[in-house]
């Protein structure tokens, strides 16, 4: 079913702008989200530390996060730009900066698929009129073709090395907010790199090492949990259920499911990048959660993987269950209330049968007098005449008849 990710965003300034652009990430992510739950049903599963370790099928995960998920949505974000066509030489483009990379390319994929599909665009345009009648498919194939594999060898010299840096930057500002005692801020660099798909290399970069070296000295260690905690992703899906967006909320129990109980964030990502104000209800729910662990001096014994409750309870120090679930809880539930508060309390959510479920391309199809999804279409004139007759009124306008009454 087609389906539209944001409401249509109308005005000028900063603040449409952004809207747009989570309309554009939600456009890319939102319709490869089962990929995402097959990921995360094979690595709850599988990994060594899964419900069924299995080493031969523990090898779909890695290929699958850092090179399907991501030409998957340079694949989406080229389509959304130039068609079919766009789409190709997203995808193209976007094994430029996946091979290689040892972490999930998503943010290049989102900055180089698009940006191919629009370089193809223009060229389309210069020489739409230009091509001699029979080499149209010779110079639309060789034109994708060459600017595809040119764009791979940008994303391979260019921008793979800024989302690297980007990554890397992240990870020493996560170091520094530790070492300077700062963990309840930590949440907020932590929190919008996670929805960035950089959770894996904070957490097993810097404060997996981090907090080994605590656990050692101390026997636990808070590090553990500031990015692994569940409770901030069960606290969105939540709001998400009660409410978000109505086609969208049957996803959220298996994505709860997923999330809290199989450990894999990654699933919630998506739903944050559909709505970009969401990551204030990640953060205020992480910094509570880091807060409450502080207070009552939690700490686990080893790094949860995957960060499920189950995982938690496990590597929980005995006699410390108390200020774990507690932090978890206060968590989901800081969480929840502002998301929920957000997402209005679901109040501008139009109901299913008012709202005309449509794709960004659709909707750029539409002739410009059709009117937009979950408004009054202006009244049609019709030709028929009341059967009690009558005449139209002085002052009325002319070319609208009363409706034919049905008996």
């Amino acid at each position: 079913m087609a389906t539209s990710y944001t409401p249509t965003v109308t005005g000028t300034g900063v603040k449409a702008s952004i809207q747009r652009l989570g309309g554009y990430l939600a456009g890319m992510v939102m319709p490869n989200i089962g990929a995402f739950i097959a990921w995360g049903l094979i690595t709850a599963l599988f990994i060594p530390t899964g419900w069924i370790p299995n080493a031969d099928l523990a090898k779909l995960v890695g290929p699958i996060i850092t090179i399907l998920l991501p030409v998957l949505i340079g694949y989406t974000g080229g389509r959304l730009v130039h068609g079919q066509r766009g789409a190709v030489v997203g995808a193209v483009a976007t094994m430029g900066i996946v091979v290689g990379s040892t972490v999930p390319m998503f943010l290049g994929a989102m900055m180089i698929g698009p940006l191919a599909a629009y370089l193809l665009k223009l060229i389309d345009g210069l020489i739409k009129d230009r091509v001699r009648p029979g080499f149209e498919m010779l110079v639309d194939n060789f034109t994708a073709g060459i600017l595809g594999g040119g764009m791979a060898i940008v994303g391979v010299w260019v921008i793979g090395p800024v989302v690297r840096v980007i990554t890397n930057g992240a990870g020493n500002a996560v170091d520094w907010l530790v070492s300077h005692s700062l963990l309840p801020l930590a949440s907020v660099l932590v929190e919008p790199a996670k929805v960035l798909f950089l959770n894996n290399a904070i957490n097993h970069g810097v404060l997996g090492p981090l907090g080994v070296a605590q656990s050692t000295q101390h026997g636990k260690s808070l590090l553990f949990m500031i990015e692994s905690n569940p409770g901030p992703g069960l606290g969105l899906l939540l709001a998400y259920l009660l409410f978000g967006p109505r086609w969208l909320r049957p996803t959220t129990p298996a994505a709860i499911i997923i999330h809290f109980l199989g450990g894999i964030h990654e699933i919630y990502f998506p739903y944050v990048l559909m709505k970009p104000r969401l990551i204030l209800a990640m953060i205020a729910g992480g910094a509570s959660g880091v807060l409450t662990f502080m207070i009552t001096g939690a700490g686990l014994v080893a790094t949860p993987s995957p960060g499920s409750i189950f995982a938690y309870i496990a590597v929980t120090p005995k006699g410390g269950w108390f200020g774990v679930l507690l932090g978890i809880v206060i968590a989901a539930g800081v969480t929840f209330a502002v998301a929920s508060l957000l997402l209005g309390f679901g109040r501008k959510e139009p109901a299913e049968d008012e709202t005309e479920a449509v794709t960004p391309e659709e909707l750029a199809d539409r002739p410009r007098h059709a009117a937009a999804p979950g408004k009054t279409p202006e009244p049609a004139i019709t030709t028929g005449t009341a059967r009690t007759g009558g005449s139209a009124r002085p002052g009325s306008d002319p070319t609208t008849k009363p409706a034919t009454t049905e008996v």
